[in-house]
Parts: structure tokens; sequence; C-alpha cells
């Protein structure tokens, strides 16, 4: 292909891209139920698609998918197991005994909460949440997600079922926690939010006010604080206060800026 050629569809990619941003952000934001994990997302998917662009030979009608497909692709490779995520497994075998159930009434309020509902959405392992996110909430068939996902459509009609499963049980853990931290101002999540503000002291007055009642009263964010703190007091003893600029760098330094 000649230079000229290569510019030509380099130009016609860009373009297609551009159509392409707002539908694949949605995407994005769909399935990562963050703003800017998603703004993270939709870039990334566009510089890969940017760099694979020989790859792509199909009806430019298809590109929306293919980039779908890169997008959740490292959606999966970026995600990390978090402590609060439930366990599948554990979920499942909870569910195969005949003893388990859940408050119907408890999961029904806290599903009506949509801060709640992503809470609960946020604690199932990304593979699942993408699949009942994508399926509940967006429409997919099943057919789709498997398309999506490169699995077979039994395993995607699986991974539905245990998603679904998952999502319950996250709502009746969650409403068993939520009487724990009763009356506790602010969510967990929101306080965390400004607690890097609150350390370096840039924090608007209200917002103060309102974390620091927060960390009064709630059980489980005070020792976090306290943690933070502590690394950051710490990380100042890795700064060496013998260190120097190397001769032969500052020259080049000073050379590079006339003095």
């Amino acid at each position: 292909m000649s230079d000229h050629a290569k510019a030509a569809k380099l130009t016609s990619m860009e373009q297609l891209l551009g159509e392409e941003y707002p539908a694949l952000y949605r995407f994005a934001l769909s399935i990562a139920r963050d703003q800017a994990r998603a703004e993270d997302l939709t870039h990334d998917t566009v510089v890969r698609a940017l760099e694979r662009k020989d790859q792509f030979e199909g009806d430019p009608a298809k590109l929306g998918a293919w980039l779908r497909r890169i997008l959740h692709n490292l959606a999966v490779d970026g995600a990390r197991r978090a402590g609060r995520e439930v366990v599948v497994d554990d979920v499942e075998q909870k569910w195969r005994e005949d003893d388990y159930t859940v408050s119907p009434e408890s999961v029904a309020l806290r599903a009506q909460d949509k801060v709640e509902l992503e809470d609960a959405l946020a604690r199932l392992p990304f593979i699942f949440r993408a699949v009942v996110v994508l399926h509940d909430v967006e429409g997919w068939t099943v057919r789709e997600i498997a398309d999506l996902q490169d699995i077979g459509l039994p395993a995607a009609k699986q991974r539905l079922r245990r998603g679904r499963m998952a999502l319950v049980t996250a709502l009746a853990e969650g409403a068993e926690r939520r009487h724990l931290v009763k009356g506790v101002p602010m969510h967990c999540w929101d306080a965390r939010q400004h607690i890097s503000d609150y350390l370096d002291g840039i924090l608007d007055s209200s917002t103060v006010r309102m974390v620091e009642a927060h960390l009064a009263s709630c059980p489980t964010c005070p020792p976090l604080y306290a943690a933070l703190v502590e690394t950051h007091k710490n990380m100042s003893g890795l700064r060496d206060p013998n260190s120097v600029i190397p001769p032969g760098l500052e020259r080049r330094l000073r050379d590079s800026f006339g003095t």
C-alpha cells in the first residue's frame, strides 16, 4: 500500500472513529458504571483501534462491533478483583442450598434506590456485571452478548443466570450493611472520593463538615482514612536529602536555557 493510500485510510478511520465515539462512550459507561473509567476505556479503545487499523478490513457498518469488542477486552484486562466483590461460585452454592433465602422487601427497597443498585452492581465481577447490564439495562440479546464476549450461547446464558443471582445476593448483603450504617451521613463512596482532597486541605467547608460527620459515625471508613494519613506521612521518607543534579545534566540544562 502506497504512503498516499495509507494516509487516506488513516483519515477515513479517524473520521469513522469520530462518528462512533459517542456510542462507544455510552457502551463504556454502561459496562464500567464509572464516568472516569468509561472515558479512559473509550480513549484507550480509539488508540488501540488506530494502532490496529490494518486489521480492520470489514464493512464500515461493522466498525462499531469491532470497537466494542476491543473496549470489552480492555475492560476485562483492566478489571481487578476487589475485596468487596461477591464470589460468584460461593453465591451459586448458597442458591443450591434449600435453606438459603433473602428478605424480598429489603432487596426490593434497595433495588429501587439507584445509588444502592449501582453499589450492588459494582460488587459483581466484571464479566457477570457486563452481561447483566447489557441484557437487562441495554436490551442486548444473549446471542449478541455471546458474540461480544466470544463465548458460546450456553455460556452466555449461564453468566446471565449467575450474574442475576449474584446481584440479588449483593443487594441482600448491602441491605444488611446499610442497617449497620443507618444514620451515617453520605454514602461511603461519596465520602471516599473526597478523602484525598480532605487530606490535602483543599475541600470547601461544607464538604469538610459532611466528610467529618461521615468519618465520625461510619464503621468502615475511619480505618481507611487512618491508613491514608499514615502512608502519606511516610512517603516523605522516600526523599533523598542528599540527591543532587549530576554535573553533566546540570550543564546540559543550563545550555538548553541559555544560562
